[in-house]
């Protein structure tokens, strides 16, 4: 949940691709899938301190092992939410389109094109690796609303 440690530790970089890291990525896939309107998930989110994360929105799903992210310059404001912090919305800006390259399951080089939600996913995702919440990205006074609201949640 949204106060737990682990949600603000930096994920370790993957070194072996072995049978280990393809049942963790079963794993976070069927946890994502097993929640109505997850669009993705963090290996930290489910306590393990890995740099691995799993998406699925629009017909485009996958996983991406030690993602690095490319951010475009043009940027949008949306609704976002997360899993550690249920049943909350809030408005946030993020960019509009990111390039992602990561390895696969087997070590084979991954790249992802995405727009709009999901590469909102890919960024909120990608940033749960570094220890990153999304109301860290909030302006002080729009944060301490967001922990009003998220707390009593959690």
């Amino acid at each position: 949940m949204f106060d737990d440690p682990v949600l603000r530790s930096v994920a370790a970089p993957v070194q072996d691709f072995d049978r280990e890291l393809r049942l963790l990525v079963k794993s976070l896939t069927a946890t994502m899938r097993a929640g109505s309107g997850r669009a993705g998930l963090a290996a930290p989110q489910i306590g393990e301190p890995v740099r691995v994360v799993v998406y699925s929105y629009d017909g485009k799903s996958g996983h991406l092992v030690n993602p690095r992210l490319e951010l475009s310059q043009r940027r949008v404001t949306a609704d976002e939410a997360c899993l550690s912090a249920p049943g909350v919305w809030w408005p946030l800006e993020r960019s509009y389109m990111v390039t992602a390259r990561g390895r696969d399951m087997f070590g084979k080089p991954v790249t992802v094109r995405a727009l709009g939600v999901l590469a909102r996913v890919l960024q909120h995702e990608a940033d749960h690796l570094d220890g990153v919440l999304f109301s860290d990205h909030l302006e002080a006074a729009e944060r301490e609303r967001f922990l009003a609201e998220a707390l009593p949640a959690v």
